[in-house]
């Protein structure tokens, strides 16, 4: 923060104290006047200078416009202090011009970082040539899109069976989308409906809307909505012997995230995965891999069931996230077995298949399936492990484990996460949580290693003063901080 930033602000802080006369021009009397506040006042104004990007106080242009807003906004989030209006790359700033390296990537959403000039490019070019027709028409990019990603899934390695895709404009949306057309190929096999079951896995996240939020086994999320729909059935991750009791003849689906994300970057076992899809193919059930978040290269590869022999490969793929780069978009990829049991009028949606959405997918799709792009991905990761070796070793009791593959990494901690969250961004870097006590690491694809660097440093500066000094308190967010979801 500069002199003249920091000077304003000891004076709007010592300005609310009107028993005080102060020489606002003499520094040295700024100070001594200061030495006479309350001690929350003197702590804020301490930490004022001692940090570059401190939370905005009380009395901030950020704060006006927060308080102006929340009245009219349903309280679905609490959100930290930071208004973020601009982006460029791995960079954000706030309306205060404060600036953050984002390791959060909008939760591994700008896969290639903000603002990217090609996507704006295109954004433009479209808006002006064609935003929406519906789905009772065609038009050039739905089905363009649709193609991209199929064969796209096949060059890479991933999906055997990768036939036809359903666009639509979200990750839940296209979990629905999987859960329907799971229902309908189980009712094609068993005409009387006794084949609807379907199973997902505990510390798994697959939406918030009604049939996603059934599949996501978490009380904090369902309680306040039950009951779910009915016909789904809970499992252990990596659980090889649980599963010929828990996939049945009555499952009609399996969905999993060979990654999971918001559990706490828990990975699936691949002789667990090879079991689950064997257990499928023997019952008669679609196996379903939600790749929303592990996805579109975020370990390095295409798909994150890439790694996987075609033994286990999926019936139905799901994604959304990084696909549009930020532009709203999802899209569920099936075999050719599930596509013919699905009919007109099964599934529809408004706003997916949109030209303007689609136009912008088929590039970054395009672009995330640059094999350049994947090798940096893996390069990048030895990176952040090396640094996460470094911290683990400085803070043994603190870090347990580091998990994860590619870009999609988490770190384990013994402790709460939150106060590492709050003091790493008072210091310029965005990073978010999952799971239990687990900091997330999800940043843009195209970050650099100067910039990997300087953000694991920051963490590091974040962790000594959470942990290496008894007693410290940073920021005003504290226990409140988002723990943000899909």
């Amino acid at each position: 923060m500069s002199l003249r930033t920091c000077s304003q602000r000891i004076g709007a802080a010592l300005r609310t104290q009107p028993a005080l006369r102060v020489h606002r021009r003499s520094y040295a009397s700024t100070a001594t006047a200061a030495s006479s506040l309350p001690a929350d006042v003197k702590d804020a104004i301490e930490k004022e200078s001692r940090l570059p990007n401190p939370d905005p106080p009380s009395d901030s242009q950020t704060s006006r416009l927060t308080s102006s807003h929340a009245p009219y906004m349903v309280p679905t989030y609490v959100r930290p202090p930071p208004v973020f209006q601009q982006g460029q790359g791995c960079w954000i700033w706030d309306i205060e011009n404060r600036m953050y390296l984002d390791f959060t990537a909008g939760i591994a959403v700008n896969a290639l970082g903000h603002c990217d000039p090609e996507m704006s490019k295109i954004l433009y070019q479209q808006s002006q040539m064609l935003v929406h027709s519906s789905n009772l028409y065609h038009n050039p990019w739905t089905g363009a899109l649709s193609e991209l990603l199929v064969e796209k899934t096949k060059e890479a390695g991933g999906m055997q069976g990768a036939a036809k895709a359903f666009i639509c404009n979200s990750g839940s949306e296209a979990n629905e989308a999987a859960i329907k057309f799971a229902r309908k190929y189980g009712r094609s096999v068993q005409p009387d409906g006794s084949k609807h079951e379907l199973v997902s896995f505990h510390n798994s996240f697959h939406g918030r809307t009604m049939g996603s939020l059934s599949a996501t086994p978490n009380p904090k999320y369902q309680k306040p909505f039950a009951p779910m729909l009915p016909g789904f059935r809970y499992g252990t991750y990596n659980d090889i012997a649980a599963i010929d009791g828990l996939v049945t003849e009555a499952t009609c689906g399996v969905i999993i995230e060979p990654i999971q994300g918001e559990g706490g970057v828990n990975t699936a076992d691949q002789e667990f995965l090879i079991a689950l899809r064997k257990r499928c193919t023997e019952v008669g059930a679609v196996l379903i891999y939600d790749e929303i978040q592990c996805g579109l290269s975020r370990t390095g590869q295409l798909w994150a069931h890439c790694a996987l022999p075609t033994e286990a490969h999926p019936d139905i793929l799901t994604t959304a996230k990084a696909l549009g780069n930020g532009f709203p978009i999802g899209a569920t990829i099936v075999t050719e077995d599930v596509s013919s049991k699905i009919v007109t009028g099964d599934h529809g949606t408004t706003f997916g298949g949109n030209p303007l959405g689609c136009r912008v997918a088929h590039n970054i799709v395009g672009r995330l399936s640059d094999p350049e792009l994947q090798s940096g991905v893996i390069a990048k990761e030895a990176l952040f492990r090396k640094h996460m070796t470094r911290i683990q070793k400085r803070f043994p009791t603190i870090v347990k484990e580091v998990r994860g593959r590619g870009l999609i990494l988490g770190m384990q901690l013994s402790a709460d996460p939150t106060p590492v969250v709050t003091a790493a961004r008072e210091r310029g870097l965005l990073i978010i949580t999952c799971g239990t006590n687990t900091l997330r690491f999800v940043p843009p694809l195209i970050i650099s290693e100067e910039e990997i660097e300087k953000g694991m440093g920051i963490l590091e500066e974040a962790m000594s003063a959470v942990f290496e000094q008894p007693g410290h308190v940073e920021g005003t967010a504290g226990q409140q901080e988002m723990r943000a979801t899909k």
